[in-house]
C-alpha cells in the first residue's frame, strides 16, 4: 500500500505557534489544574509566542469533580480564546441525559453517576420498562436538570468536533479512513475506534486524540493516543509541539 499523507517524524505545528493537545479529563479536575500550571510555565518563558492549548474532549463522568472541571474550562476559554476545547462522547452523553433520561445510555452507565454527584445530585441507577426512566431516576434527573447551571449547558453545546493547525489534525476519537478530513462525521469523531487504529497507512495529517485509554501515550506514524486513563491512573497526558519538536507532557496526581 502507497502511503500518502504527514508522518510524525516530519509533522510540524504552525511556524511561532506553540500546541498543547490535552487527553480525556473525566472529572479530575486537580490534574487538569496541574496540566495547565505546567504548560503556563513554559509559555512564560516563551512569551514571544502565539500558543494554542486544545482539550480533547471527555470532561465528564468517573472521575471526582466534573462540575469544577467544566466551570474551569468556562473560564479559561472566556480569559483567552486561544484556550480550545472539543466534544467527546461523554460530553456529549451528558447532553443527551439532561434531554431525556435514558437510564441504559452512556452516561448511566459509564459515569455518570458520579458526575451528577459533583453537582449535588444522587441518581439512582433503578430499574427501567423500555428504556423508560423509573420513578427514583426521574426525580434525580429532575434534579439534575434543575442544578446544572445553563451555563454548563451552553458550554457543552458550543464544543467544537476537530480543529487542525499545521500538520496535525486534533479530534476526540479518530477519522474515518479514506474519508477527507473537512468531512469527517461528528459521530465518528467522538466515537470510532478499531477501523481508525487497524488503520496502516498515513492520514493526510497526524491525527491527535483520546477516547482509547492506553498505559502510557502512544506515538504511531500517522496518530498520537494521549488518553492515559487519567480518571483512574492519576496521570493526564499532553502532546506539546513547537515547530518540529514533539514531547509528551504529564501531570501526575492520586490514582483510584
Amino acid at each position: 500500500m502507497t502511503e500518502t499523507g504527514i508522518h510524525y517524524l516530519d509533522a510540524r505545528g504552525p511556524d511561532g505557534m506553540r500546541l498543547y493537545a490535552i487527553g480525556d479529563v473525566h472529572g479530575r479536575h486537580d490534574l487538569l489544574v496541574a496540566m495547565h500550571r505546567r504548560i503556563e510555565s513554559e509559555l512564560e518563558c516563551a512569551a514571544s509566542c502565539d500558543w494554542r492549548i486544545i482539550h480533547l474532549g471527555d470532561y465528564t463522568d468517573r472521575g471526582p469533580d466534573s462540575k469544577s472541571v467544566i466551570d474551569f474550562l468556562i473560564e479559561a476559554r472566556a480569559r483567552d480564546p486561544r484556550n480550545l476545547m472539543l466534544a467527546g462522547n461523554h460530553d456529549i452523553g451528558f447532553l443527551d441525559f439532561l434531554d431525556r433520561p435514558d437510564p441504559d445510555g452512556l452516561f448511566m452507565r459509564y459515569g455518570g453517576v458520579q458526575t451528577a454527584a459533583s453537582y449535588g445530585v444522587k441518581l439512582s441507577t433503578g430499574s427501567s420498562w423500555f428504556g423508560r426512566p423509573d420513578e427514583a431516576l426521574a426525580r434525580g434527573h429532575a434534579a439534575l436538570v434543575e442544578a446544572v447551571p445553563q451555563a454548563h449547558v451552553d458550554f457543552l453545546r458550543s464544543l467544537s468536533f476537530s480543529v487542525t493547525f499545521g500538520d496535525f489534525f486534533f479530534c476526540h476519537a479518530g477519522i474515518r479512513p479514506g474519508i477527507p478530513l473537512d468531512r469527517q462525521s461528528p459521530q465518528d469523531l467522538i466515537w470510532i475506534r478499531d477501523a481508525f487504529h487497524d488503520h496502516p497507512g498515513l492520514y493526510p495529517k497526524v491525527i491527535v486524540h483520546g477516547h482509547t485509554p492506553v498505559p502510557e501515550a502512544e506515538v504511531f506514524a500517522n496518530r498520537v493516543n494521549v488518553d492515559t486513563l487519567a480518571w483512574q491512573s492519576g496521570t493526564l497526558s499532553a502532546l506539546a509541539v513547537n515547530g518540529a519538536e514533539k514531547r509528551i507532557l504529564a501531570a501526575e496526581g492520586k490514582a483510584f
